[in-house]
């Protein structure tokens, strides 16, 4: 039985392994930061052309780093991976590896504050022309994409906004166009993953969240196809030093044995939050895609099994309503992370979409109300107590 026909979970504890002479079970740590070669011909030969588990370099390569890379890299359905030293360094080389002055990306605007300013700030700083557009009107997609255009990159679920994307139309729009589909894929995390199958060309996850999902290490991978990877992906970023460490792979590999159950039980912790908020005195909303009440309910319906781990309310009442709301919590954790096994709330407009201007938050739909809340591991109750007695003090 081939891994292409086991169900994730398995994948998820089997794939990918590289057992040494010693015959572990659990996958081993080649911190080292070198390979020797037993000639001076036989080093030559190596990077003339590398080939099977041959590696020079842990920034070009390692033993574990590999093992993780074919594990995602089977979990996605795509061909290969490169792991990164962190979710935006994933995004970065996606982008920088394939974009030179002169050409043209078109994305959607409602996207984490780092991806905004590569995009905004970095990509326009050296020549290349960006179109932001409303992720969720294809018109303004097909609009905005051109004959010259090279790329279109996005949030398949936006952060923090949950805003959903018809990810398989803009493919397809994109495609016709052939321009490549690059897609941060984080929220639909890479159980409920619909990207490949829709047309995504390269998909980009931070590491950090569910994979590790335990709040110990950074960590990013791009997946496509091996010729774009170990290609251009691989180059810009063996040689621009946004390789993943030995270590933090070997955390991501231990991570990967219990990720769908975390995520599993995450997920339904948000669909019961998500019900028991809606409808609550004290929000002006509550955006979950799993929910009926989302204006992309059918849509990310069809796309996705599950809603994600990861709900959005907009306390009324501004920002210092929504300050006494974040400081009465008692379980949920105060931070900028997501996707942990101890559950999150973060204040966007004064965190992770600060450098924005209000009218620039606003368009985004960030007011001083909104709240991201990621759903842990604890018991939905006792979370659902916690939520409630905050919203009684606002």
């Amino acid at each position: 039985m081939t891994a292409n026909k086991w169900h994730k979970r398995t994948q998820a504890v089997h794939s990918g392994i590289r057992r040494s002479q010693y015959g572990e079970v659990s996958e081993a740590i080649y911190l080292t930061q070198g390979f020797v070669y037993d000639t001076a011909e036989a080093a030559e030969e190596r990077f003339i052309k590398i080939e099977g588990d041959e590696f020079i370099y842990a920034r070009y390569g390692n033993p574990t780093v590999a093992m993780f890379e074919d594990r995602i890299a089977q979990l996605e359905g795509a061909e290969a991976g490169f792991a990164t030293a962190s979710g935006m360094a994933a995004v970065n080389g996606a982008l920088m590896s394939m974009l030179k002055a002169g050409d043209h990306v078109v994305s959607s605007r409602a996207l984490f504050g780092s991806c905004l300013y590569l995009l905004e700030d970095v990509l326009r700083r050296f020549g290349v022309e960006v179109t932001l557009v409303d992720g969720r009107d294809l018109a303004e997609w097909e609009a905005a994409i051109r004959p010259d255009t090279i790329l279109v990159f996005l949030e398949s679920i936006s952060n923090p906004t949950l805003e959903v994307i018809d990810l398989k139309a803009v493919a397809d729009l994109a495609h016709s166009h052939d321009a490549l589909v690059v897609v941060d894929n984080v929220f639909a995390t890479p159980i409920y993953t619909y990207a490949i199958e829709s047309g995504a060309d390269l998909v980009i996850y931070s590491t950090t969240k569910h994979i590790d999902g335990q709040g110990r290490c950074l960590g990013g991978v791009v997946l496509g196809k091996r010729d774009v990877i170990r290609g251009p992906v691989e180059a810009y970023l063996k040689h621009s030093g946004g390789a993943m460490s030995p270590f933090n792979a070997w955390v991501m590999l231990k991570s990967l044995d219990t990720m769908q159950l975390r995520i599993d039980a995450q997920c339904d912790t948000a669909d019961k939050l998500a019900e028991a908020l809606h409808g609550h005195e004290k929000l002006e909303n509550v955006i979950f895609p799993g929910h009926p009440s989302h204006p992309q309910y059918d849509l990310a319906q069809r796309q996705s099994e599950r809603g994600g781990t990861v709900l959005a309310i907009d306390v009324k009442g501004g920002k210092e309503a929504t300050f006494r709301f974040l400081n009465a919590l008692e379980i949920f954790t105060i931070s900028n992370n997501f996707a942990d096994s101890k559950s999150i709330v973060t204040h966007p407009a004064t965190t992770t979409h600060q450098r924005l201007t209000p009218e620039h938050r606003a368009t985004l739909g960030i007011t001083d109300g909104l709240v991201r809340v990621s759903c842990g591991l604890e018991h939905a109750e006792d979370l659902l107590a916690d939520l409630m007695q905050a919203l009684a003090q606002v």
